[in-house]
């Protein structure tokens, strides 16, 4: 019986963007909340602090690598043990830290998940990690989301062309998790078929192509938002 985790679960902060909508010279997970510490701090300590997170990387942009490194060495992060460079697009940066983790001793190996969180969210709760957790032990696949509450319009050249009935959506958080054998196979057919590009998340790249692998929605939180924009801090 499982005491606290049955799997072992890497989890991935994805901070290879420039966050240009926030402005600034810094990227915005570089950027300091109200205590002082970055974006991205928030957000690998939220995942250091879980039981059910066992190792840790982070997807940075190539031109701040040094400025991470230089943060590994001020913070107390023991389950920090990959750096890892990051694409021009999302997708690249997802594929690089998939193919990171992707050994022979961790794809053969019975129960292993890939947490992908966006360094942007550093208010994403213990709670939400640890539903994720649980639920890739029964699910090959888990996404977290909160039901959209506004009306949605389709529009067209700046024209509302329909309502759209609010109750089939919800809108999407982080993480996403999967057993790492299943992503990365999915990447794997993405690529090669030129697909991906188009994808802005990766349980998109899992619909596309593991279709018949359903994806299971833990329940995200308002509180567990993105900074995109300057007001947002």
């Amino acid at each position: 019986m499982c005491i606290v985790n049955c799997m072992y679960n890497l989890a991935v902060i994805l901070a290879g963007g420039i966050g240009s909508r926030v402005g600034g010279e810094k990227p915005k997970q570089l950027l300091p909340l109200a205590d002082g510490r970055s974006i991205l701090e928030h957000s690998v300590d939220a995942f250091e602090d879980s039981p059910f997170i066992d190792e840790i990387a982070v997807v940075m942009h190539p031109d701040w690598i040094n400025t991470m490194e230089q943060l590994r060495q001020t913070n107390t992060w023991h389950k920090l043990s990959q750096i890892i460079p990051g694409g021009k697009e999302r997708w690249e940066s997802s594929y690089n830290a998939i193919k990171a983790f992707c050994s022979p001793s961790l794809v053969g190996r019975d129960g292993v998940g890939l947490l992908l969180h966006d360094a942007a969210r550093p208010f994403v709760s213990q709670r939400i990690i640890a539903d994720v957790c649980k639920a890739l032990e029964t699910h090959e696949a888990v996404t977290v989301a909160v039901p959209v509450t506004d009306t949605l319009y389709e529009v067209l050249n700046n024209e509302v062309q329909a309502v759209k009935n609010r109750s089939g959506f919800m809108r999407a958080q982080t993480p996403q998790a999967f057993h790492l054998d299943v992503i990365a196979a999915a990447f794997e057919d993405a690529i090669q078929k030129g697909y991906i590009r188009s994808v802005t998340d990766d349980v998109a790249v899992l619909k596309a192509y593991k279709p018949e692998i359903p994806v299971y929605i833990v329940s995200g939180d308002e509180q567990n938002r993105k900074i995109t924009y300057k007001e947002d801090l």
